[in-house]
């Protein structure tokens, strides 16, 4: 039925009970407990039951969620599929117990209410008495849905001074399945078996020194395994390396919620962490060997970190995670093998890196082949480079200022308008004794300085527009260096490769002397690469349906 029709029904004296409506249902709990899917289950059977009884209407099956929480609609499977049912006309009416129950938050119980009217589908509230049908319903709905979204925000509140109460009380909170302990009713207490892995942990970092990632394959070699029988992750040694607990300390306020509603939160930065030495937390490690532990951490981080740009850091091995093993399904990882001959960048399979030779018999490849395969690919792609060229240096032209300089500067230039005004009106009032000298001076003043800061900050404006402009020269530069990198005087370059490379797989044929390559561009068909080796250089075939096969020499 038409939303008009039936609110001229309704100020007829009519009734929603006396309209001829398909009606449906929506229930929802918010928790999985007993108590509460049987109080779901009173939903289901008071609503089918409600709406079977009424003459006029027809029955429409329900949507239920469980177990889902109010705050927001995007985990809701049944409410979506009722909005979307909604649309598509399979109903007129919905029924649901209140408004917490739709939605907790007011910019989703309004927004949804609306998209419903919009398709002529009313909702009752049953508990909060809202018809959305009725004209004067929306007025009501945003002052219930706000109750319920401050719900929402003090329920936030309350569970954070919980926390509060539960560490000032002696409770440990947190993983209930740390490495090393064993928790029951928020107390923990050492399980030894698994401290000793702890133990071994620190001391193979913090006095032998030993790498994370070798870490794992000595504690896999001692036989310690992961609950489930499987090698340490590297992850899970890091936790265990820089968690506090392991001294006996407390750490917390390492994030913060930054919106209840969302419940998005951000990671705080060390020195905003709450720590303490916490009596209720057992040591596995003493206090030295942990803080030994960490500042050698901390300084391994801090020398990564530095040695290049974040930006150039992720794109300075073009091959990182792209080249995978076929017999393992592994990714190859970057090994620098040095002799007398100076120092060899090759990359070698994640199972042979662990197990060597008896885990993974694929062999490694060394970077100086894979250029030579990629430059050669790069050239046979890039048939026309001048077409290349002039096509990049198109874009750059075609691409406006990301920032609209133009529009910032009206902005700017109307407020000083508006201020002007203001000053020729002021002084009009002191012409006609409206105001004392000291009051005028005192306002023109006042207006003075703003003006005088936003004519700074158009001034600023256009020197940042000026800069922004590309000159001739700044193209002709772009230009050569792009003919400069498609000629390959200087390498392969890793943009390039990154910007082309999808993945090589390394055959489980291969042999050290023959290696079959798959090597997939994420443009166009995949090449077939066999790389020979002799005692010192190699050659290689890259054969692609579309393109004749080549060989290539390399000393």
């Amino acid at each position: 039925m038409n939303v008009l029709r039936i609110r001229n029904e309704l100020r007829n004296g009519k009734t929603i009970f006396d309209l001829p409506l398909r009606v449906t249902f929506y229930a929802r709990v918010s928790t999985d407990r007993d108590e509460q899917l049987n109080s779901l289950e009173n939903q289901v059977q008071y609503y089918t039951e409600l709406i079977q009884s009424k003459l006029n209407w027809t029955y429409v099956e329900g949507y239920i969620d469980e177990g889902i929480s109010g705050t927001s609609t995007k985990k809701r499977d049944s409410f979506n599929r009722m909005i979307a049912d909604a649309k598509a006309g399979r109903f007129d009416f919905i029924i649901t117990k209140e408004i917490s129950r739709f939605s907790r938050s007011t910019l989703d119980s309004i927004k949804y209410t609306q998209e419903l009217l919009e398709h002529d589908v009313g909702v009752l509230f049953q508990n909060d008495n809202i018809n959305t049908l009725d004209s004067d319903s929306e007025f009501r709905l945003v002052v219930m849905a706000g109750v319920a979204q401050d719900e929402v925000r003090k329920l936030s509140e309350r569970l954070k001074f919980g926390f509060r109460q539960a560490i000032k009380n002696g409770h440990v909170l947190g993983n209930d399945k740390l490495w090393g302990y064993d928790k029951k009713d928020c107390v923990l207490t050492i399980n030894e078996e698994e401290a000793r892995v702890v133990r071994r942990i620190f001391d193979l970092y913090a006095n032998q020194q030993i790498g994370i990632r070798k870490i794992s394959q000595v504690l896999y070699d001692e036989g310690f395994t992961s609950r489930q029988g499987n090698q340490f992750n590297v992850l899970t040694i890091r936790h265990i390396l820089c968690n506090p607990k392991y001294k006996g300390w407390y750490c917390g306020n390492k994030s913060q919620s930054v919106d209840y509603r969302s419940k998005r939160t951000v990671e705080l930065d060390e020195s905003e962490w709450v720590t303490y030495p916490d009596p209720s937390i057992p040591a596995i490690v003493s206090e030295e060997l942990w803080d030994r532990a960490n500042a050698l951490y901390k300084q391994r981080s801090q020398q990564m970190m530095s040695h290049q740009p974040a930006a150039e850091f992720h794109n300075r091995y073009p091959y990182s995670g792209k080249i995978i093993c076929e017999e393992h399904g592994t990714s190859y990882h970057r090994q620098i093998l040095r002799s007398g001959k100076g120092k060899k960048e090759v990359w070698q399979c994640k199972v042979y890196r662990q197990r060597g030779r008896a885990g993974c018999s694929v062999p490694q490849l060394r970077s100086t082949e894979l250029d030579a395969i990629m430059a050669q690919i790069f050239n046979e792609l890039a048939q026309d480079k001048q077409a290349i060229v002039d096509s990049v240096v198109k874009v750059i032209q075609s691409v406006p200022d990301e920032h609209d300089y133009r529009q910032d500067a009206k902005q700017i230039e109307e407020e000083l308008e508006v201020i002007r005004k203001k000053k020729d009106r002021l002084l009009e009032l002191s012409i006609d004794g409206a105001l004392s000298s000291e009051e005028f001076k005192s306002r023109n003043d006042g207006f003075n300085r703003q003006i005088e800061n936003l004519e700074e900050r158009l001034e600023t404006l256009y020197i940042e527009e000026q800069k922004g402009k590309r000159s001739v020269e700044q193209l002709e530069q772009i230009k050569n260096l792009v003919e400069r990198e498609l000629s390959f005087e200087d390498g392969i370059n890793s943009a390039l490769v990154t910007t082309i490379l999808d993945r090589i797989i390394v055959k489980r044929e291969s042999t050290k002397e023959e290696i079959h390559l798959g090597i997939h561009l994420k443009v166009g068909d995949p090449y077939g690469v066999v790389l020979e080796r002799q005692k010192s250089s190699f050659r290689f075939n890259c054969l692609r349906n579309i393109i004749p096969a080549r060989k290539m020499e390399m000393i």
